[in-house]
C-alpha cells in the first residue's frame, strides 16, 4: 500500500480458510478492522449468515469499506460425485449471490467487492499464454468459475467497483496442494503427475494476501476491476515444480506418481481437470497495476514456504 495510510473495516467471507485466515491476520496487522462473516461460533464483531437459508445479519455490515468473499465448499475435498460436484457449485452461487445482493441494497455501500475466484476458468489450455482477456475454458471447473463470477452481478450493477480473484495454486504449509505434497516428497516417492507437462500458475501465500490487499487498497491509476489473475508471474510446468520441490526438500522425484490410486479415490474427471491439466497464466493486470511480487521464482518460494518466511 502506498501514500499515507487510511485504516479500513473490512469484512471477510471465508474467513477461517487458509487463504482467509491469513489475509484477516495481515488487515488486523496492518491497523485495519476485520468482521467475519461466519455460520457459527460468532465471537466479537463477527457477522452472522447462512447462505443455504439465504439469509445473512446486513445491519452488522453497515460501515464496511470493503468485502472480501472467499467461501465456498472445497473443490479437492473429496471425490467428484454428482453430490459433491453440486455443493461445490451451490455454495459459490448461493454465497455469492446472497453477498452480492446484500451489498447491492446497502444505504451505504463498500467500495470494493473482492470475490474469489479460480483459475479453472481457463481450463485445460496447453502451453498457450493467458491473460485475463482470455475466454472462459471447457470442463466443469471452467462452468462452475463462469456460474461463480455472474453471481456478482447485483454489486456491480449498483456501482461497487468488483474484482474476481482467480487464484492460482496456493503455495502453503499449512493447507492447499502443497501440504498434502508434504509427505510422500519428504518420504522420496513424490514425482511428476502425468507427462508433466501441463502448466502449474502458482502462488505463495504471502503474495496472495498481498495481491488482495493490493485490489482493494492499490493506488493505481485504474482501481483493479473484473478478472484478476492472483498467480505468479513465471508459471511452472508440473514436471519443473516437482523438481523444484524436490530439490528444496533433498529428495529424489525420478518415479512418476501413479495415476490409478488417485483416479480411484478421486475419479477420473477430477484427476483429469486438477491434476493432469493446466494453463499457463500470467498475472498482466497485476503487473500492470504496479504489482510487485516478493516471491516470483518457484525455487526462492519453495525454499521461502517451506521455511515459513513468509
Amino acid at each position: 500500500m502506498n501514500g499515507s495510510f487510511h485504516p479500513r473495516t473490512v469484512a471477510v467471507t471465508g474467513a477461517t480458510g487458509l487463504i482467509g485466515t491469513a489475509l484477516c491476520t495481515s488487515l488486523r496487522a496492518s491497523g485495519h478492522t476485520v468482521k467475519r462473516v461466519v455460520r457459527s461460533n460468532a465471537t466479537g464483531n463477527d457477522v452472522m449468515w447462512n447462505p443455504a437459508a439465504g439469509t445473512i445479519d446486513a445491519a452488522a455490515l453497515d460501515g464496511v469499506d470493503a468485502v472480501v468473499h472467499l467461501a465456498g465448499h472445497g473443490i479437492g475435498d473429496g471425490k467428484w460425485t454428482d453430490e459433491h460436484k453440486r455443493m461445490v457449485l451451490q455454495s459459490r452461487v448461493q454465497g455469492t449471490t446472497l453477498i452480492s445482493e446484500t451489498i447491492a441494497n446497502m444505504a451505504t455501500k463498500p467500495f470494493v467487492f473482492a470475490s474469489g475466484s479460480a483459475i479453472g476458468f481457463y481450463g485445460d489450455r496447453g502451453s498457450m499464454m493467458i491473460n485475463e482477456e482470455s475466454p472462459v475454458g471447457s470442463g466443469f471447473l471452467a462452468d462452475v468459475v463462469a456460474q461463480w463470477e455472474a453471481c456478482t452481478a447485483p454489486a456491480e450493477r449498483a456501482g461497487v467497483r468488483t474484482a474476481h480473484l482467480r487464484t492460482g495454486i496456493v503455495l502453503s504449509t499449512h493447507g492447499g496442494a502443497l501440504k498434502q505434497q508434504l509427505l510422500p516428497f519428504k518420504l522420496g516417492v513424490g514425482g511428476r503427475l502425468g507427462k508433466g507437462t501441463q502448466y502449474l500458475p502458482w502462488i505463495t501465500i504471502a503474495d496472495e494476501v498481498r495481491a488482495i490487499e493490493h485490489v482493494l487498497f492499490g493506488e493505481s491509476a485504474t482501481p483493479l476491476e473484473g478478472a484478476v489473475n492472483l498467480t505468479a508471474p513465471t508459471p511452472v510446468t508440473n514436471s519443473v515444480f516437482t523438481k523444484a520441490l524436490g530439490r528444496a526438500l533433498k529428495r529424489p522425484t525420478l518415479i512418476p506418481i501413479p495415476l490409478a490410486p488417485l483416479k480411484i479415490l478421486y475419479g477420473e474427471e477430477m484427476v483429469k481437470e486438477m491434476l493432469l491439466s493446466g494453463a499457463n497464466v500470467l498475472p498482466t493486470k497485476l503487473l500492470d497495476s504496479g504489482f510487485t511480487f516478493r516471491h516470483p521464482n518457484i525455487a526462492a518460494a519453495l525454499t521461502a514456504v517451506l521455511a515459513e518466511k513468509l
